[in-house]
């Protein structure tokens, strides 16, 4: 191809009709056939209804009706293939969705420059594509390319979906559940007519060099300093003509600005940073079509009967596709690092200055020592204080920090004691001046805490939660040596049941309660939840229930998580996990014993006293049902009874301490049986200890996830009565609303 400046030629599909059928284009082909291709709400019933001709066949492509005729259907002008338009050239196939006139400007002179991109089809999407200004701009360019523009008279977006600018159509974007969403718009929603790229291709592309297709939001990418230096290189266009029929896969990263500059538009220079823990994820191609095979069809990803050849990169600029006010609203902020090869581009190739995140300091507090505080919430637990103390002191947290609210038992009082003799701090929970649910209130303020900014190691855990460290004589210090460089640990749930016990004693719960979960149980999803052991270096900025929260994202790399087998948790988990999973879950070194319902007895006050977390909703049977699991039995954290019981015994010899801890558990058994007076509690009580339940702690391993969903009375009695394989499977249909 040659030519001193830009040329452009205007073309249109979809604006004719075969029968009371809208077709997207025909095309006459070189041996005279006619192949008509129809949008996707298009049936085949309905094209051989339309079009009974002799001789004719239809097949289904990329979700379209594709229609081969003997000649044009009555009514329908085929277009005449103009493949001399690019002959010889490297052409790009792309579509236009709301990009700005000066960055497909930019993104023209950028391919043409830098590889030697002779033409393109573009597709301008949009009932007014505003086609003709484009082409007028690019008509002024001092560039060799020729330009194909295609309007199309129908919309060739997915039905149902906003216009793809909106960030309901980014899948990174945060708050997917939250977002107000536009009425859909087939005429700017994401591409749903795939078809195009065969229609780009009969009528236009027969004759090119090669062919990518990306759209007018990505850049092909290679070395900044490679591209500058105006040395010849090896581009996807030389890779596909070295190989005829085969194709290069292109693979392509999305990449944002930090920030755009107010009152800009978004460019592709302003994009400076990836998410460090999103993978190249998007596919498209590279190739020479002139020796396809015949039986090859051109799809958005990839090309069917073609084999790949190499690869090549390129880069998605997010905002220019999903141009917004704020970055956080197509990613999460948290997510994104500085990329230098994206800030080289910006600087050498399109010299600009861009909006950079923050500078901060990568380095971290220089942190070795095994001091260990713990931050918890309480309202009504006065029985269970001591013994949680006391065997958390014995195995080497030296901190706690200790929020209450609303307590009636002595709870208040107990912690106003402890404190007293030096024991921990505690604290009122300021969340109703907050504005929080009582634990994040809690978090909130503890963060300014000195006991919490001053530890070696900080976790969030309840009083129903017992550390359990497996190794040597299951002490922290030996669980922090065992776990080498890491500074977090996942301590996943191990959820223990009521063992079939219903009433309330004033004995040990670790003593008591043997029986617990599998170890591998993914179902429910509470029952993995894990809570972290982390130390307080910095890489994160706050408290968090589970774990911690506010990632510093220029940090990531410091990040050192282990799992509690000491296995490393992948990055994408770093942001937001706070579950296990079936590759991530660990219980070798350290398991969190959860004795989420203790007693039938106790679980009535718990249940009276209402939660700190999910403050909204009741802790009714099907809570019981999900976290009660009697399916096998783990004495491990019984080897530690020794040395909590001498830690217990010292707190006990206080003779105000142990006064108090005996009027909280008196408090305790008079709050239960003033509750079993209630007749809908006394009903409620004999349905925990029923028969039944008890059974059906025992089967939580049979169960899809929707029945705890749904709760216990999903399971027909003959499901629950029978006795089953080990693979026998029950679950319910979809459930709109799970039960509490």
């Amino acid at each position: 191809m040659t030519g001193e400046g830009a040329q452009v030629y205007f073309r249109t599909i979809g604006g004719q009709g075969a029968g009371n059928l809208s077709i997207l284009d025909a095309i006459r082909l070189p041996d005279g056939r006619t192949v008509v291709y129809f949008p996707k709400s298009v049936s085949d019933e309905a094209v051989t209804a339309a079009l009974p001709v002799a001789g004719g066949a239809t097949e289904t492509l990329l979700g379209g009706v594709v229609a081969t005729l003997p000649d044009a259907p009555d009514g329908v002008t085929p277009s005449l293939p103009e493949p001399e338009i690019l002959a010889g050239g490297n052409v790009i196939v792309a579509t236009r969705n709301g990009e700005t006139v000066q960055n497909v400007i930019d993104w023209l002179t950028y391919h043409q420059r830098y590889f030697r991109l002779d033409g393109a089809v573009i597709f301008c999407r949009g009932a007014g594509s505003e086609a003709e200004a484009l082409g007028k701009a690019i008509a002024q360019l001092d560039l060799p390319v020729r330009v194909i523009l295609v309007t199309s008279g129908l919309p060739l977006g997915k039905p149902g979906l906003p216009p793809e600018a909106h960030p309901f159509c980014v899948s990174e974007a945060p708050g997917h559940d939250r977002m107000k969403v536009p009425e859909p718009d087939p005429w700017t929603a994401p591409l749903g007519e795939m078809a195009i790229y065969e229609i780009a291709r009969h009528r236009f592309l027969g004759q090119v060099r090669a062919v990518a297709n990306i759209d007018l939001c990505d850049l092909l990418f290679e070395t900044p300093g490679k591209l500058a230096n105006g040395r010849p290189f090896e581009t996807p266009f030389d890779m596909a003509a070295a190989h005829p029929g085969e194709l290069v896969q292109l693979e392509g990263r999305h990449c944002y600005p930090w920030r755009v500059r107010k009152g800009a538009e978004p460019l592709y220079a302003d994009h400076v940073c990836v998410q460090f823990d999103k993978p190249r994820y998007r596919q498209r191609w590279c190739l020479a079509p002139a020796r396809l095979d015949p039986d090859s069809a051109l799809r958005i990803r990839r090309v069917r009967n073609a084999t790949v050849c190499g690869r090549a990169e390129f880069y998605r600029f997010m905002a220019v596709r999903h141009p917004v006010r704020k970055v956080s609203r197509i990613v999460p902020k948290t997510s994104l690092i500085e990329h230098k090869p994206l800030l080289a581009l910006s600087r050498q190739l399109f010299d600009h200055k861009p909006v950079r995140p923050p500078q901060v300091d990568t380095s971290t507090t220089d942190n070795t020592g095994v001091h260990t505080a713990i931050v918890t919430t309480m309202k009504n637990e006065g029985p269970f204080i001591l013994e949680w103390l006391a065997y958390h002191q014995a195995i080497g947290v030296q901190d706690f920090l200790v929020y209450t609210n609303d307590c009636n038992d002595g709870t208040d009082t107990m912690f106003d004691l402890l404190q007293s003799r030096g024991i921990l701090q505690h604290r009122r929970n300021p969340f109703r001046e907050l504005g929080l649910k009582p634990q994040h209130g809690a978090l909130r303020a503890a963060e300014d805490e000195p006991l919490i900014r001053n530890a070696d190691w900080v976790i969030c855990m309840d009083v129903d939660e017992f550390l359990n460290v497996k190794v040597g004589g299951g002490t922290l210090a030996e669980l922090y040596e065992a776990v080498g460089d890491a500074n977090l640990i996942a301590c996943t749930w191990r959820l223990f049941g009521n063992a079939d016990i219903h009433h309330f004693t004033d004995a040990h719960t670790i003593g008591m309660f043997d029986r617990c979960a599998r170890e591998f149980t993914p179902k429910p999803h509470q029952a993995w939840g894990f809570k972290t052991l982390y130390r307080n270096t910095g890489i994160f900025k706050k408290l968090g229930v589970h774990r911690p929260k506010g990632l510093r994202p220029q940090l990531w790399e410091q990040v050192r998580w282990v799992n509690g087998s000491g296995k490393p948790l992948p990055r994408r988990e770093f942001r937001n996990a706070w579950r296990s999973t079936a590759t991530t879950y660990g219980y070798d070194l350290v398991s969190l014993n959860h004795y989420a319902v203790r007693n039938a007895e106790s679980f009535l006050v718990k249940r009276d006293r209402g939660r700190v977390n999910h403050v909204d909703r009741d802790q009714g049977l099907a809570y019981w049902f999900r976290m009660n699991n009697n399916a096998t039995t783990d004495r491990s954290i019984m080897k530690r009874i020794p040395m909590m019981e001498e830690r217990l015994a010292q707190l006990m010899s206080d003779p105000e301490i142990a006064a108090q801890h005996h009027a909280c558990v008196a408090a305790h058994r008079a709050k239960i049986d003033a509750l079993l007076q209630q007749p809908a509690q006394q009903t409620f009580y004999n349905a925990l200890t029923s028969p039944r339940m008890e059974k059906l702690s025992r089967m939580h391993h049979h169960f899809g996830s929707n029945v705890f969903l749904s709760g216990p009375d999903s399971v027909p009695d003959d499901v629950v009565t029978a006795d089953h394989p080990e693979d026998f499977f029950f679950t319910v249909g979809q459930v709109e609303e799970g039960q509490h």
